[in-house]
């Protein structure tokens, strides 16, 4: 057991107790950032003068062979520590002496922690943003391939007018546009730097925590060191965004796995993101999007358990506060690998245009354009609605769709109609007259797609 404490004790700890309070077999993940954080206060410590420059040169020299070492596998962390704060001074102090043993100066295992935990989190921000704009670039190349793709949109599960794929699409690049903007949201929130805080309380040295927080990019120092040490809620917003992320890409793999029935047939998956059958040799399984949309809830548990951790916990550092990092590890790990295969799965998917237009006619898709047909006529909406109905039900007795129904029996129904009625019920016509901002007209969507593109360039 090799712990940075003990004086005041003179018992050994129970072998369970220490492996039940141990953190290392996870947070040692965090020794870059641990590193990272341990010279910048160095750094620190040199400037106020409370480390000669040869001390600071020693401590720095020392971490940053350490870090090489860890990074090439040429050291390995050792499980013996408590945690990952352990093992790093431990280590320095075993090469350099004296010196490393004055690294701790002016700081705490609580304050050291959250400042590992904040860049560590950072980090991954920004690399999960990086696999969210690469998920809106590929949306944003099926909607340019897909502008006069017609299938038919939905509600309830039920067909209901026609769009194309790339207005439906569209809707998902909204969705995961604004799970970018919830992840910068949070990021300028949590850019506050903890170090400096000790325990709970600050510190008796003169520490410089502005230059501490410049040297490790964070926007300013936190302005009380009991929140500082004890604040979860960046981590909570995180698990929350991640949680909306998972919640997009599990509707969007739903909707892949009834387009993927033999029932729709509107998409093939590629083979390298589908799975066969060990004993029905016809099948090939939408694993991929099924094992997102199972994932899904694993991230939701994270949220509901670290929101129950802390729901508890009074000020300032409790070590209930350790169960964070396997949740916020898991989720992120999760999320990143989730949106990596999502991407990939839906980049090398092939839509089968002609199965989703021919889908658009048999689902009557077209019935309001017809109803607006007879109002543009001078018919009464209401009457137009029930006279469409009666066209409806006349095709489903025929097995015809609205776009085969013979102009004698539209006349028989309302002599309203005449030959042009074909024309206003055609899926073109029917898209593309819909051209209010939003809607899935090619005038409207070419408006959207503008946007689009100019904030892919700008962010």
């Amino acid at each position: 057991m090799a712990q940075l404490w003990g004086g005041r004790f003179t018992k050994e700890t129970d072998k369970m107790v220490y492996e039940f309070n141990a953190s290392i077999t996870f947070d040692q993940r965090l020794y870059e950032q641990d590193i990272q954080g341990s010279i910048a206060h160095a750094s620190m410590l040199a400037k106020q003068g409370i480390l000669t420059k040869e001390e600071k040169r020693a401590i720095t020299d020392g971490l940053e062979q350490i870090l090489e070492d860890v990074k090439t596998g040429k050291l390995e962390i050792s499980e013996k520590f408590e945690d990952i704060h352990s093992f790093v001074e431990a280590t320095l102090t075993e090469r350099i002496g004296e010196p490393g043993k004055k690294l701790h100066t002016g700081r705490s295992r609580n304050d050291q922690v959250a400042l590992d935990m904040k860049m560590y989190t950072k980090d991954e921000t920004l690399m999960l943003d990086g696999l969210l704009q690469q998920l809106l670039q590929t949306l944003f190349g099926i909607m340019e391939e897909n502008l006069d793709t017609y299938m038919p949109g939905f509600t309830h599960l039920q067909k209901a007018q026609p769009i194309t794929l790339a207005h439906h699409v569209g809707a998902y690049f909204e969705m995961f546009k604004r799970d970018r903007g919830r992840l910068y949201d949070m990021y300028q929130r949590m850019n506050v730097c903890p170090l400096g805080s000790g325990a709970l309380a600050g510190t008796t040295y003169p520490l410089d925590r502005d230059y501490t927080a410049e040297l490790l990019n964070f926007d300013c120092a936190a302005l009380n060191s009991m929140d500082a040490v004890s604040d979860r809620d960046y981590l909570i917003e995180l698990l929350s965004s991640l949680s909306t992320v998972m919640m997009h890409l599990s509707r969007f793999c739903e909707e892949i796995i009834i387009w993927n029935t033999n029932e729709y047939q509107f998409v093939e998956i590629d083979d390298a993101y589908s799975t066969g059958s060990s004993i029905m040799p016809q099948k090939k399984n939408p694993d991929i999007a099924e094992l997102i949309r199972g994932k899904t809830g694993r991230v939701y548990g994270a949220l509901m358990a670290l929101l129950t951790t802390m729901k508890g916990t009074p000020l300032a550092y409790n070590k209930d506060m350790q169960e964070d990092k396997e949740l916020v590890f898991d989720a992120i790990d999760t999320v990143k690998e989730c949106l990596a295969l999502f991407t990939g799965m839906i980049g090398t998917m092939t839509f089968r245009k002609d199965q989703m237009e021919r889908s658009a006619k048999n689902g009557f898709t077209n019935a309001t354009d017809a109803a607006d047909y007879l109002v543009s006529r001078g018919v009464a909406f209401r009457d137009a609605h029930g006279i469409v109905g009666q066209l409806v039900l006349y095709c489903i007795e025929n097995n015809l769709s609205l776009d085969e129904m013979p102009l004698e029996a539209y006349k028989k129904i309302s002599p309203v109609f005449q030959e042009d009625i074909y024309e206003a019920i055609s899926m073109k016509n029917c898209v593309e007259r819909r051209t209010t901002l939003g809607a899935p007209g090619k005038d409207a969507m070419k408006v959207v797609m503008g946007l689009y593109k100019t904030y892919l360039e700008e962010n």
